[in-house]
């Protein structure tokens, strides 16, 4: 079932707001099949873009860094933030040049961040960050020391203020340019993993467990 939305001025799809979902659900399927997030704030006057991994836990997003980062310190003091994602799915061709585009998933979340201080929540944020990327890798790892904590930063994001904007489907043409005698339709995109390439130090018998030789970003899998 979709959790419809109602978004805000600051979020409803002004360019071709035919592609704009307001459907908590959706987004967060976006979400949950991204990989890296794009975080654009001011300091100064100065915009500022950073692209960081990221991870979601119900109604909040978590990223993390160095404790020691200037510009994840800034984030903290209540700065506006405009978190986006992407998924792009595919290239559309087009007739003419003009009306090439691309099948895509996106997911936009205004807001502010604050630093998690809270020991619990920040090994479970650190925890969703992992599992995020890599399930199922968070067990079979070491977990993170008092030492490694405190110098990781860990901001919370809620998803409070957001839009989703999806295109798919086929090239829409002029319709006098139908006729034009060129190949149109979709070149679909999608990432792929590789077999598994194991740390030459690793210990003799050691194999690649499943979530490394099966692993795969659809939704499901």
């Amino acid at each position: 079932m979709g959790q419809p939305y109602t978004p805000t001025p600051r979020t409803r799809v002004v360019r071709e707001p035919d592609r704009g979902v307001y459907d908590r659900q959706v987004a967060y399927q976006i979400l949950d099949q991204g990989f890296i997030c794009h975080i654009g704030f001011l300091v100064d006057g100065q915009p500022f873009v950073i692209p960081t991994a990221y991870g979601r836990a119900g109604d909040n997003l978590y990223v993390h860094g160095s404790a020691a980062s200037r510009m994840l310190r800034r984030l903290d003091e209540g700065v506006p933030i405009c978190l986006t994602v992407t998924l792009l799915d595919g290239l559309v061709l087009a007739r003419s040049v003009f009306n090439h585009s691309m099948n895509y998933r996106s997911v936009v979340v205004l807001g502010r961040a604050v630093a998690v201080e809270d020991r619990e929540e920040k090994l479970a944020a650190l925890r969703a960050l992992s599992e995020h990327i890599l399930p199922g890798r968070w067990d079979d790892s070491r977990q993170p020391n008092e030492k490694e904590l405190k110098a990781t930063l860990v901001l919370r994001l809620p998803v409070d203020e957001f839009s989703a904007k999806v295109r798919s489907g086929p090239p829409i043409d002029d319709p006098e340019d139908y006729s034009f005698p060129t190949w149109a339709g979709v070149i679909p995109l999608e990432m792929v993993a590789r077999d598994p390439i194991s740390d030459p130090r690793l210990q003799p018998g050691r194999e690649a467990p499943a979530y490394a030789t099966h692993y795969s970003r659809k939704p499901n899998s």
